[in-house]
């Protein structure tokens, strides 16, 4: 099946959709995106519904709508219901996953370098706390994951496979299917960061064949922050222990013992934002309604448009590495720091962002790197801004 990407009129349409494009140019969207227009009226809408009605009784109206947050986000991953919690953040997903495994002594984990600081911090900690090792596979001289080094490193003692899909510094991509099925092969648990992922690529998780993925709402599905989710694959709930119980995730209490759900929704607590999660639901539901594949065919043209142009100005250096790239672009100008660089657009009403060292740690140490300016693009970005920014740039240059 063909397809066909945004037309100039679509575009058009979903930036008048969305309020903040036509005040800023904004290319921090592996940050927050902006928000469609019916995102915040969902949350505000809700929000002062709950304090006219209450909240236990505005919980109650909006029951199925509510309910109806995991069927959508599950059909966004391509997965089931009952393997979908609603959390409050990527970084909460990835720990209650990484951290209910049963990690013991001598256990190894194969990562990537790519890896965020939380996942980071994540690894080393069970390296302190029960001696597990941790085995970074390298990108090759052309910025690709090595398959081929990957299946070498597996050993007796591989506990879990875990990469970031997309990392936080740097425009290129892990291939994840292909690890899915060496995973899959040898039988190991498999984590995937897809917190830029999702909203910006198809994410398909039989594809994939991960065992657990962690997801954002605020970046690529332009959802509310305080929002995100955790996928767990039926046949692995049993076998993550939970960090956290309450009513919610133990519904079955006795004074002797207590019987957790039987779904993902373990994983969750009761307390949260329910117009948070309204305005998830709504977000997921207006990717949707666009097609996945449609906004990463367009994320696309535009990131390659936009490295295109980068490299025509002298003195820019574009950072992006792999035979596959998203839509996160990343630079620096020769002479000048990137938090002026970042300083100096926003007076333009541009946005963009930082990538420091210690957010892609290994990534950039490897590629002596101390800071980059961060250029991520949406659907609703266009050309003509990418322009306005090359030519302010060039001024600095």
């Amino acid at each position: 099946m063909k397809i066909t990407t945004l037309s100039e009129q679509e575009v058009k349409q979903l930036r008048a959709e969305t309020k903040g494009t036509a005040s800023k140019i904004h290319f921090n969207n592996a940050g927050t995106s902006l928000p469609p227009d019916v995102v915040v009226e969902t949350v505000v809408n809700y929000l002062q519904e709950e304090a006219v009605q209450g909240g236990y009784e505005t919980e109650f109206k909006y029951k199925d709508e509510l309910e109806n947050t995991y069927a959508l986000i599950a059909k966004l991953l391509n997965a089931h219901k009952d393997e979908i919690a609603v959390v409050e953040n990527a970084s909460t997903a990835w720990g209650l996953a990484f951290n209910g495994i049963d990690f013991k002594k001598g256990d190894e984990i194969i990562i990537s370098e790519m890896e965020y600081i939380t996942n980071l911090i994540g690894f080393l900690n069970v390296k302190k706390a029960y001696g597990v090792v941790t085995k970074v596979i390298p990108n090759d001289e052309q910025g690709n994951f090595s398959l081929s080094a990957l299946e070498a490193a597996i050993s007796p003692q591989t506990k879990l496979i875990a990469v970031t899909h997309i990392p936080s510094t740097a425009g290129g991509m892990i291939p994840i299917v292909e690890i899915g099925k060496i995973a899959r092969r040898h039988n190991i648990l498999y984590l995937l960061d897809a917190c830029q992922s999702a909203g910006q690529v198809p994410v398909d998780v039989e594809k994939i064949g991960c065992d657990m993925l962690s997801v954002t709402g605020r970046k690529y599905l332009r959802a509310p922050r305080g929002t995100g989710f955790l996928y767990v694959r039926k046949e692995v709930q049993d076998k993550l222990k939970l960090l956290f119980m309450d009513g919610f995730s133990t519904p079955t209490v006795s004074v002797d013992d207590y019987k957790v759900r039987p779904d993902a929704r373990r994983f969750e607590l009761y307390e949260k934002s329910r117009a948070l999660t309204l305005g998830l639901s709504k977000a997921v539901e207006y990717a949707l309604n666009i097609g996945i594949d449609r906004i990463w065919q367009r994320i696309q043209l535009l990131a390659g448009f936009m490295r295109q142009e980068l490299r025509k100005v002298d003195g820019i250096t574009v950072h992006d590495f792999g035979a596959e790239q998203c839509g996160i672009v990343t630079f620096s100008v020769a002479g000048t720091d990137s938090a002026a660089i970042k300083s100096k657009l926003a007076e333009k009403q541009i946005n963009v962002s930082v990538g420091l060292a210690k957010s892609t740690l290994i990534y950039m140490n490897k590629n002596h790197l101390a800071s980059i300016v961060r250029a991520s693009v949406h659907y609703y970005n266009t050309e003509e801004e990418i322009l306005v920014m090359c030519k302010e740039l060039a001024a600095m240059a």
